[in-house]
């Protein structure tokens, strides 16, 4: 018998705007979204897929490698496996048929990274509807890499501080997001600016439009950061984990997984 459903809410950009008009090669890190989500369904749980558009997501071909699975081919091997031939993960829903459905089945929300949640769910309206469902019921709420980006679509005027982080205005993001943000003052991590360096300058050929620590500190998030560069790190705050890098994927399952079984033992007392 299932423990409950896990809602997880992927990107399905394959592309994205970088400085001075070009488009970089983007999509969804496999081992951030197939080891959580391995995770939680080991742990007892199902899960729905759901992007913006209702197709597949787009693995980022850079984290196609067995160095993102500590170089363990056969954990490699079992994430492809799960990627390609797992029943839900064949059948994704659109975001916008997730919500109409109503969101109480759901037991949490998980977002992963690659660079892609900057394109299409940081801005996504339906999304930020699923974000302030679960912040008001306190329900996990768990991002990993570049995923908590997505979570500057719940703020109140997302529209206006979105334009501000493209045209480098940080007195009008900060105008933006004092209109509101369920947020603000939260302990968070996200994908830190001198990881996105390494990737501006090894993989991208090309500098981001804007940095996604500043956007969550613009925002009104409290961002901190491991110790060094792309070492594992999670914090949880509330009902919000947010995890900073690929090497976040282990901790933040674990920590997804813990909160979703002190939920159950808190209904059952």
């Amino acid at each position: 018998m299932s423990k409950g459903t896990i809602l997880v809410a992927v990107s399905a950009a394959d592309r994205i705007p970088l400085a001075g008009g070009v488009i970089g090669k983007t999509g969804t890190y496999l081992n951030e979204l197939v080891v959580p989500v391995m995770t939680v369904v080991e742990a007892g749980y199902d899960y729905v897929l759901a992007t913006p558009t209702g197709t597949k997501p787009i693995i980022d071909e850079v984290s196609w490698a067995v160095g993102h699975f500590e170089n363990n081919q056969a954990a490699f091997e079992k994430a492809i496996a799960f990627f390609e031939t797992d029943p839900a993960m064949q059948h994704p829903r659109t975001l916008t048929s997730v919500v109409a459905d109503g969101l109480d089945k759901y037991a949490a929300v998980f977002v992963p990274g690659g660079q892609a949640p900057i394109v299409d769910l940081s801005q996504d309206a339906d999304f930020g509807t699923i974000l302030k469902h679960f912040h008001m019921r306190a329900k996990p709420t768990a991002l990993l890499c570049h995923g908590p980006i997505a979570l500057i679509s719940s703020l109140t005027e997302m529209k206006a501080f979105r334009t501000a982080l493209e045209d480098n205005d940080t007195g009008a993001a900060k105008a933006a997001a004092a209109e509101g943000w369920p947020y603000a003052g939260y302990r968070m991590t996200i994908f830190t600016n001198e990881e996105e360096k390494y990737i501006e300058d090894e993989i991208l050929h090309a500098k981001m439009q804007w940095h996604v620590v500043d956007a969550l500190q613009l925002a009104g998030g409290n961002v901190s950061r491991s110790e060094r560069d792309f070492q594992p790190y999670v914090v949880h705050d509330r009902e919000l984990i947010t995890g900073q890098n690929p090497r976040s994927d282990h901790e933040l399952a674990k920590t997804l997984v813990s909160a979703l079984d002190a939920g159950l033992s808190a209904k059952v007392a």
